[in-house]
């Protein structure tokens, strides 16, 4: 018997151009989902859209920035018109910021909480109605480690991040008796462009050794791959995990538990 098939199913997934979104957005397709990626970078979903048809898969690419509240509802609105339902929604796209308090601004506290908090509300509440009226649906937002644990200079994003826990909790409650469940996945380091591209711009000339540092803060000695996110998302959307709602699930590789 074939498992965690999303075959019939439409499922969007917000910054599905990059990193983690576009691992989630292959294996949606891969699985069966038609996937319509959101993205800012227009051109990097598209890329996506590329390889997931030339796959076999099917789906579609919707410039939008998800902190703004107006092209959030239109696109939402444009993929019910065009595909008839919304049964998954990955709110994936996400910013980060290295700086404790003192060395947050204003306008980093903001531009975080645009994104990462404010992103996961629009997006959320632009498809619950439908949701609910199709008879239900399954969201999955992208927590971190840092919705759980201290992490030192991680301020406004740590901020963020525990927002998303407690959305997913509130949503996850708020919903059950309408059959949409809601969970996030909590990640540690994973290692995506955004780290390779961190690594270079803050210790040119030490990528390696800081390479190294940063996969052994993780028990089992390396950093998570994004397609083994991914495959935790699959799970949480899939019919396998209808029992499962209000769940955070630490895809860490030992953080949150053995330091």
């Amino acid at each position: 018997m074939s498992v965690f098939r999303l075959d019939g199913k439409v499922a969007i997934v917000t910054g599905g151009g990059s990193g983690i979104g576009r691992a989630i957005s292959k294996l949606f397709a891969g699985q069966g989902a038609y996937v319509v990626i959101l993205e800012l970078v227009e051109s990097d979903g598209e890329e996506v859209v590329r390889e997931i048809t030339a796959g076999d898969g099917d789906g579609m690419c919707l410039a939008c920035d998800v902190s703004k509240r107006a092209l959030v509802n239109r696109v939402v609105e444009q993929t019910f018109d065009q595909c008839g339902s919304i049964d998954i929604l990955v709110n994936n796209a996400g910013i980060a910021h290295v700086g404790n308090i003192e060395k947050t601004s204003e306008e980093d506290l903001d531009r975080i909480y645009n994104v990462n908090v404010k992103g996961v509300f629009n997006c959320t509440q632009a498809v619950i109605p439908t949701m609910v009226e199709q008879g239900g649906g399954v969201i999955a937002n992208l927590a971190s480690i840092a919705s759980k644990i201290g992490l030192k200079d991680r301020f406004a994003y740590s901020m963020s991040k525990g927002a998303v826990l407690t959305m997913t909790l509130s949503t996850a409650i708020d919903y059950v008796d309408k059959n949409v469940r809601c969970n996030c996945v909590c990640p540690g380091r994973v290692h995506t462009p955004f780290v390779d591209g961190y690594i270079k711009k803050n210790y040119p000339g030490q990528e390696k050794k800081i390479f190294k540092s940063l996969s052994e803060y993780q028990p089992l000695g390396r950093m998570g791959k994004p397609e083994e996110i991914a495959a935790s998302v699959l799970y949480l959307c899939s019919d396998e995990a209808a029992f499962v709602t209000g769940s955070a699930l630490s895809i860490d590789g030992g953080v949150t538990s053995l330091i």
